[in-house]
């Protein structure tokens, strides 16, 4: 069975960006957690302080990993829940890192309350995402994604073909 690429990290730090253009490089399939979650209707409470939903992470797990059972080809998962994807079914988790005042500009710029934008870069300080992926036990390497988009790529080529994920 082929395994997936991860890319997770705090919302606004460049996960869907990197995705699509490490898809369109390297011509693999890239399912968004989140809009995976949208189509299969895995919201459950509307959290109104966070301004968010919750997800059933597993539902969203078990039906991502019959994608990746099914496909003959490696997958990019991406989206802040990302690292919840179990580790023996992941190659490598690339856990995208901002500067707070980029990460900052970048939420505010989506209309974030400024409660959702201290909570994010709160989540951002404490490292949230990297954390929790290590404590799954995944194959965590980070990637500083403040500057271009084409630096974030270089680095991301970079550690797949260290991981020797591709040639």
């Amino acid at each position: 069975m082929k395994k997936a690429i991860l890319i997770t990290g705090t919302p606004g730090t460049g996960k869907t960006e990197l995705a699509k253009e490490l898809s369109l490089l390297l011509k693999k399939k890239v399912i968004s957690t989140t809009k995976y979650a949208k189509k299969y209707s895995l919201f459950e409470d509307y959290d109104e302080k966070k301004d968010t939903y919750d997800v059933d992470t597993d539902k969203l797990m078990s039906l991502l990993i019959e994608e990746v059972k099914k496909s003959e080809d490696i997958l990019l998962i991406e989206g802040h829940l990302a690292h919840f994807f179990p580790s023996k079914h992941t190659s490598v988790c690339l856990v995208c890192k901002t500067d707070l005042p980029i990460l900052k500009k970048r939420l505010e710029e989506r209309n974030y309350s400024k409660e959702k934008v201290r909570e994010n870069l709160d989540s951002e300080i404490f490292d949230i995402c990297l954390n929790e992926a290590l404590e799954n036990g995944h194959n965590v390497r980070e990637i500083d994604t403040s500057g271009s988009i084409e630096e974030s790529v270089k680095l991301a080529i970079k550690i797949l073909k260290k991981e020797k994920i591709i040639d």
